[in-house]
């Protein structure tokens, strides 16, 4: 494999940071560790090899961007962070203000529209849940940002005193009609996360445009995957898909 054609994509978010290195067809193991580490990058992507360049999505704040522009130094790659644009690679972004859009719903979108015919929902799963709708024309009509399953239980956590969220995440277990409270907790934050989707759902079929499938990612995508209202496509790369179409576009 040329290491001209090689490609780290970095997708930052609020919990994890997680890269990988594409070819253009496909993806080298890549990696992931907690962003309250990032400064740790440096070191963790010696194993990454030689590559041209990297590109990144950063929703983490300007520190960890800091960290990423070090480790890219570092190691002599040169570092594309991309912003959301009005138009790119057949999407056109529906954000009144385009720049207030997340970069890395920008990117999923971009690979959903590359990967996937037809209307559709992207949803991400992670500490905050998104879900966008895209047309099949590739426009974005806007999306919905919530608190994800684990977000939520923390929050009752810190705002309540005689519930248990804490052991909801060992001990809970989703139930259509939870008797325990690990598990109306555990239920609880599954169902609100779903519930999104389904209005969302109901918004564009309203519209004239229901979506054929949800295209899921995200590290939660496992918990509300098996509740969706329908069909849906597990895409754990989707933002790094993204992040790669744009850095061999440019």
């Amino acid at each position: 494999m040329a290491a001209a054609k090689r490609i780290l994509a970095i997708d930052a978010g609020n919990t994890r940071i997680k890269w990988g290195v594409s070819d253009g067809s496909k993806w080298d193991p890549g990696g992931a560790t907690p962003t309250r580490e990032a400064e740790g990058l440096a070191h963790l992507w010696a194993r990454v090899g030689k590559v041209a360049a990297a590109i990144a999505s950063n929703v983490a704040g300007p520190g960890i961007r800091r960290e990423i522009e070090r480790a890219c130094t570092t190691w002599d790659w040169p570092l594309t962070v991309i912003e959301p644009q009005p138009q790119q690679l057949g999407v056109t972004n529906g954000y009144r203000d385009h720049r207030q859009l997340g970069p890395d719903r920008w990117a999923a979108l971009i690979a959903s529209h590359h990967g996937y015919t037809g209307h559709k929902l992207v949803v991400n799963a992670g500490t905050a849940l998104t879900v966008d709708a895209l047309l099949a024309d590739g426009q974005f009509l806007g999306g919905l940002i919530v608190p994800g399953p684990a977000l939520m239980r923390r929050a009752l956590d810190s705002a309540t005193a005689d519930l248990r969220p804490a052991r909801a995440s060992t001990e809970g277990r989703f139930d259509a009609f939870p008797v325990r409270t690990p598990d109306a907790i555990f239920s609880g934050a599954i169902q609100a996360c779903v519930g999104a989707v389904e209005r969302m759902r109901a918004s564009m079929a309203a519209g004239g445009c229901p979506p054929q499938r949800v295209i899921l990612s995200g590290g939660a995508a496992g918990e509300i995957a098996p509740h969706l209202p329908l069909e849906h496509a597990l895409n754990e790369n989707l933002v790094l898909d993204g992040l790669a179409l744009i850095a061999r576009d440019a």
